[in-house]
């Protein structure tokens, strides 16, 4: 088999191989994960796959033709929105899986143990990266159940306004990083004079200073050396406490795990998303967590997710999202379909129509519970959404914030992203990339496309190294260390 046709209803095929003229009826060169028109279409026709419309002829397109950037447009999609149309619940498993996580006084249960030097402005990030730099492997070799000590530091936190949206999310990013359930302390770092306050966090979101939630300024304390001397001192006094904390078996119901894909190409919707997807269902099926993100990425795709939607509040909610990223495209003078980026394109993705059809395959099947603001904390089980850019590190910055101890990442071209504290797992769409970075990927997805394995399969696969990971394996982005320069909390609004 050289092609594949995801619907009786698609008007175009995917190459499996780079196919020559006169192979599979291909006119010209296919290349590989690119699509190749089955019949005639006339300039304006819409060209569908998976069922779908992904965009339409700007000329005429003849049988056997490569269909894509030169021959395919984007056009604004006007969905007529369903709300509960198609709820499948999941059946819930007749026997709980578990994993070995650590137990907060909070009720949640982390799967990783971090300290985390959170900084409110960019100012006191040196400051913050100083004072993480102390504690060496082998200064935590005396405290094995600390994982370790990370800085996380951003370039905003002033010149911005201070009841806008851009604000009210870094503010979002910050307490959820602090309430992550992989955190075991936090010691939050500012300068002084900065629009996002420590002391206004604290009061807005009812944290309690105490010897596991300690902060500081650097004006107050006297300086940058005297603040990484205080920071490196507070520290130390929590190391022996955070490591007092013991795995212990918990269910896979307080699992919550981040869904992302990059880098994707044009086996992404067709093998490792909709692996990623019954993996989702196996765990909503034990009572735990999903969460898609990256709104610009279900444009075209959110039809089908409304119809999944609980009840129309929810359904309405996200619509809203859709809503308000058409108004930020348009008065930035951009476009939806800025998005695929020229290595989708390259991958064989033409339109962020298609692009995002295969990239909502993250969500499985079950009913959609809640959608939620960026970094806002998910409080709803089952399979939900949150708002947040397709920029990979500003969104899964967002849904570690939202409370997610897991991610999952799917990946085309390759990627090497990897997050802390929550850690990285990879799931590569195809064998030639998996085996070009083996060291980087975690499982190997393209199988489906060779008949060696399903997508139920992988799908399980992908579920129980979640439960491995939960229990303390290291993914190989985790044990290659990524994961302290990938936070990166979204800037919105004008910077002043």
């Amino acid at each position: 088999m050289s092609t594949t046709r995801l619907s009786p209803q698609d008007n175009v095929a995917t190459a499996l191989i780079t196919l020559q003229p006169g192979q599979s009826e291909a006119t010209e060169v296919i290349p590989r994960g690119h699509k190749l028109a089955l019949c005639d279409i006339k300039a304006g026709q819409k060209v569908q796959k998976y069922a779908q419309t992904i965009g339409f002829a700007s000329e005429d397109i003849a049988k056997g033709a490569h269909v894509h950037t030169h021959n395919l447009e984007f056009r604004n999609v006007e969905a007529d929105y369903g709300f509960a149309t198609n709820l499948r619940p999941v059946a819930p498993a007749t026997i709980q899986d578990s994993f070995m996580g650590y137990r907060r006084d909070t009720g949640r249960v982390g799967t990783r143990n971090y300290i985390a030097v959170l900084t409110s402005v960019n100012c006191s990030a040196t400051a913050a990266r100083m004072i993480a730099q102390a504690f060496t492997p082998e200064v935590l070799a005396d405290y094995p159940n600390v994982d370790g000590v990370t800085a996380f530091v951003h370039g905003t936190g002033c010149g911005m306004g201070g009841d806008g949206t851009g604000f009210e999310a870094l503010q979002r990013v910050m307490w959820g990083y602090a309430r992550n359930p992989n955190i075991g302390g936090v010691l939050m770092a500012g300068l002084g004079c900065e629009m996002n306050q420590i002391d206004w966090l604290i009061e807005s979101y009812g944290l309690k200073p105490g010897p596991l939630f300690q902060s500081m300024n650097i004006q107050d304390v006297g300086g940058l050396r005297k603040t990484v001397d205080l920071g490196i001192a507070k520290i130390k006094a929590m190391l022996p406490l955070v490591n007092e904390a013991k795995r212990e078996p918990c269910p896979a119901s307080e699992l919550m795990v981040a869904l992302q894909c990059g880098g994707s190409d044009a086996w992404s919707g067709i093998t490792a998303n909709p692996a990623v997807g019954f993996a989702c269902d196996l765990l909503v099926a034990h009572g735990g967590t999903g969460v898609l993100a990256e709104t610009p990425e279900i444009y075209g795709a959110e039809h089908l997710l409304t119809a999944r939607a609980v009840d129309d509040t929810v359904g309405i909610k996200l619509v809203d999202l859709i809503h308000w990223w058409e108004d930020y495209t348009d008065r930035n003078k951009g476009s939806m379909d800025n998005n695929p980026s020229p290595g989708n394109k390259k991958g064989g993705l033409t339109t962020i129509l298609e692009k995002s059809l295969g990239a909502a395959a993250k969500g499985g099947t079950t009913p959609l519970t809640g959608v939620f603001k960026y970094a806002e904390a998910v409080t709803t089980k089952g399979f939900t959404f949150m708002d947040s850019p397709g920029y990979d590190p500003a969104s899964v910055t967002g849904q570690i914030a939202s409370g997610c101890n897991l991610v999952c990442f799917t990946t085309g071209r390759g990627s090497a992203f990897g997050s802390k504290p929550s850690p990285c797992m990879k799931v590569a769409t195809n064998s030639d990339m998996y085996n070009r970075l083996t060291d980087d990927m975690d499982v190997n997805a393209g199988r489906i496309l060779t008949g060696d394995a399903s997508i139920e399969e992988v799908g399980r696969e992908i579920y129980e190294m979640w439960l491995r990971m939960a229990s303390g394996e290291a993914s190989k982005s985790e044990a290659q260390g990524l994961g302290d320069y990938e936070f990166v909390p979204w800037q919105i609004g004008a910077v002043m």
